[in-house]
């Protein structure tokens, strides 16, 4: 809905804000250095967005870490598995290239960002770069890296992420099972829906607990 109070220029927007710190500016370098490609080594975890003019989509990836490769300082990659089969950030970058990464190493507070442009490539030598434990995928994205910097930690600090005091357990935390028996208006029970995910888990995505071919 709009809002009368709504921000609608850049300058109107500066007006409220700071102007940032040097370092917040100066931080931003156009290559994957020795610092970066450690942080990405280490890396099982980022989330990836991509956009059309009409649609802007964030999507999870996961992998040992390292899934993410560096081919070079200007370029990474990674192999696309087993997922749902929607292929939206797939075919927002058909629409648009433009892509930005936040990459996480578990118990570090500061992420990693990545922003440039992304193709989907089915190259043999980059299929092979990405593979994992001898699994090549069918489809590898490969980023041309146009800006890349360390990102503060202050969202995860404030969001406790690796206090495990914090992380809700049993009936507090949100149930995936029921959220989807809500929104796909089936029959089905929640102890059924969990146990179909169980065995989609296990049985029919590549990962720990998964499925190794």
């Amino acid at each position: 809905m709009p809002y009368d109070t709504a921000i609608t220029d850049q300058s109107q927007l500066r007006s409220v804000y700071r102007e940032p710190m040097q370092v917040a500016l100066d931080k931003v370098v156009t290559l994957i250095d020795e610092g970066a490609a450690h942080f990405i080594t280490h890396a099982p975890f980022m989330v990836i967005s991509t956009s059309t003019p009409t649609r802007a989509d964030a999507s999870p990836r996961g992998g040992p870490p390292g899934f993410v490769r560096v081919l070079d300082q200007h370029h990474i990659a990674w192999g696309d598995l087993t997922g749902n089969n929607r292929l939206d950030s797939f075919g927002n970058l058909l629409k648009s290239p433009n892509i930005g990464l936040v990459l996480l190493v578990p118990g570090v507070l500061e992420t990693l960002r990545i922003c440039g442009s992304a193709e989907l490539v089915q190259d043999p030598a980059v299929l092979e770069a990405c593979a994992i434990d001898g699994r090549v995928a069918k489809t590898a994205v490969v980023v041309t890296v146009e800006e890349c910097y360390i990102q503060c930690g202050a969202a995860l600090r404030r969001g406790s992420l690796w206090d495990t005091d914090t992380w809700p357990v049993g009936d507090t935390a949100p149930s995936g099972a029921a959220i989807l028996k809500a929104h796909t208006q089936t029959d089905d029970s929640v102890d059924a829906i969990e146990t179909r995910l169980g065995n989609y888990y296990d049985n029919y995505i590549w990962g720990p607990g998964g499925r190794q071919d």
